[in-house]
């Protein structure tokens, strides 16, 4: 049986809660980094990993994920803040990828500093993803 909060969070975004949109969301809820597609496939093996990114993609349009560039050429997806929408998205903060157990995690308190670009310049969209090792992975260093 589907998780309850799941399917109030698709219904609350306007978003139909298919089996398949139900357990992805599911994933990304109990997941407390952000996840790759691969991830997600591998979890729900055998789905179909096209029906997995038309759900990703939904979602991100809906304004319930949004995708993170780790800067190691892979593309992952965190949950958003609750002002995002099919409008916009207000996900304007620090991600953080650790170089040791290859996790990215969205720091939601940690702002991208305001940026001063020449008038002629239009920004759509920014990014900051700040690599290094996690504090779960710090105790293992030492």
């Amino acid at each position: 049986m589907m998780n309850n909060r799941a399917e109030n969070i698709l219904d609350h975004k306007h978003i139909s809660p298919t089996p398949m949109r139900q357990l992805v969301l599911e994933i990304l809820l109990n997941k407390k980094s952000a996840v790759s597609i691969n991830e997600i496939e591998k979890t729900l093996y055998p789905a179909d990993r096209i029906t997995i990114y038309r759900t990703l993609k939904t979602f991100e349009q809906k304004g319930l994920v949004h995708k993170i560039e780790d800067g190691n050429n892979s593309l992952k997806y965190a949950l958003c803040q609750n002002d995002c929408n099919d409008e916009e998205h207000h996900d304007i903060h620090v991600h953080f990828s650790c170089r040791q157990c290859k996790e990215t995690f969205c720091l939601p308190k940690t702002q991208i500093p305001s940026i001063s670009l020449p008038q002629e310049y239009q920004p759509e969209e920014i990014s900051l993803t700040v690599k290094g090792i996690c504090k779960d992975c710090l105790p293992t260093m030492q």
